[in-house]
């Protein structure tokens, strides 16, 4: 199989599909890669290395678009890329349809295969996809928040950690899946107050499992919410429903009783946000201010990190590319459940029923748009 990988052109997006270690796998196993000349320069990986793990360097993602049966990308295509996808051209990258009809209606337009990171699943039940780049995003957010927390950047001037004689600021991580776990070990380790909200008793009890009492727990209730998002410096929106629109949990009423030069960070804003006041940004304009309350709402939050990134993303995705490669897309689907469930949008079907929903499309199960 010839296999694609054009340029990220999602503003300040350094990361690439593949790195030159897992072209060298690919193409170990027959396949042969087509790479944009430039797409790895952002992390320090240049067209010579890739060169000598075995791919061809493209002139242009127009080159790469036509030629290829495989499209890999990191995020989801942008609408001038959408229009060079193809009927039984295989896509896989993150999509995030939920949130984006206008991507998803490109997609069924395109009539190409589209397999989403964010939904392949783990026979123990969890994304593994997803989880590299949610481990980058949760501890990225404490990073980002301590950050906007300084006076010189907008915040009420905290230092998270404290020092003696001055109590530490207080962390709230709303939602304790993997995003919210990274959070609350990098806010752990810098010494604040932390919380954790989840709607899940036994997920709470595992979090107090691994951290004992330097976390407290808390069940979540609008009432809970409600009391320990009004009273922290930083509140960390860690909240998932996978594939589907984040619920907006803290609402704006909420965000006005906060103390000014508080910060909020919303990990959810590729899937919606889970702030009433969220509204995605960029790495070149991260935040805004609401009611006094900064919100850090970067769409793609690891591409900040962009090196560390791509190599993690690379260990989760590569199973799957080679499996695609090997068997090509109705084969190697059909073979792993786990992989059928990355299946969002086929040949103009909509096969993710989350997404349907959200969106108010037809669903069609995925074995069923296959032919299976």
């Amino acid at each position: 199989m010839l296999i694609g990988v054009p340029k990220e052109i999602k503003n300040h997006e350094y990361r690439v599909g593949l790195v030159p270690a897992s072209v060298r796998e690919l193409v170990h196993h027959g396949h042969k890669v087509l790479i944009e000349t430039g797409a790895g320069d952002g992390i320090g990986l240049d067209d010579r290395a890739y060169k000598a793990a075995g791919a061809t360097i493209a002139k242009s993602a127009e080159d790469v678009f036509a030629k290829a049966e495989m499209i890999v990308k990191v995020k989801e295509p942008q609408p001038k890329e959408t229009k060079m996808l193809r009927k039984g051209q295989i896509l896989y990258t993150y999509l995030h349809l939920a949130p984006d009809p206008v991507q998803t209606e490109g997609l069924i337009k395109s009539g190409c295969t589209a397999i989403a990171y964010e939904t392949i699943t783990s026979p123990r039940g969890g994304l593994p996809l997803l989880a590299p780049m949610s481990e980058v995003a949760g501890r990225m957010s404490v990073q980002v928040g301590a950050h906007y927390l300084e006076k010189a950047q907008g915040g009420a001037g905290i230092l998270l950690g404290g020092v003696p004689g001055v109590l530490p600021g207080k962390v709230v991580v709303i939602g304790g899946g993997v995003s919210g776990t990274n959070a609350i070990r990098m806010a752990m380790g810098m010494e604040a107050n932390v919380t954790v909200i989840d709607r899940s008793v036994d997920r709470l009890r595992q979090l107090d499992e691994i951290f004992g009492s330097k976390v407290q727990t808390c069940y979540s209730t609008l009432d809970a919410i409600e009391e320990h998002v009004t009273s922290a410096d930083l509140v960390i929106g860690a909240v998932l429903v996978p594939g589907a629109a984040a619920p907006k949990l803290v609402s704006r009423k909420m965000i006005k009783q906060m103390r000014p030069g508080s910060v909020v960070v919303d990990i959810a804003i590729d899937q919606g946000g889970c702030f009433e006041t969220s509204k995605a940004t960029t790495h070149a304009d991260p935040v805004y201010n609401v009611d006094g309350v900064i919100h850090y709402c970067v769409a793609n939050m690891p591409g900040g990190l962009s090196r560390t990134s791509t190599f993690a993303l690379n260990n989760a995705t590569l199973p799957f590319a080679l499996a695609l490669a090997d068997k090509g897309a109705k084969k190697a689907l059909g073979d792993d459940p786990h992989l059928m469930n990355g299946l969002n949008v086929h040949e103009g079907k909509v096969t993710y029923k989350a997404v349907a929903d959200d969106l108010k499309k037809k669903y069609v199960p995925a074995a069923e748009a296959l032919g299976l």
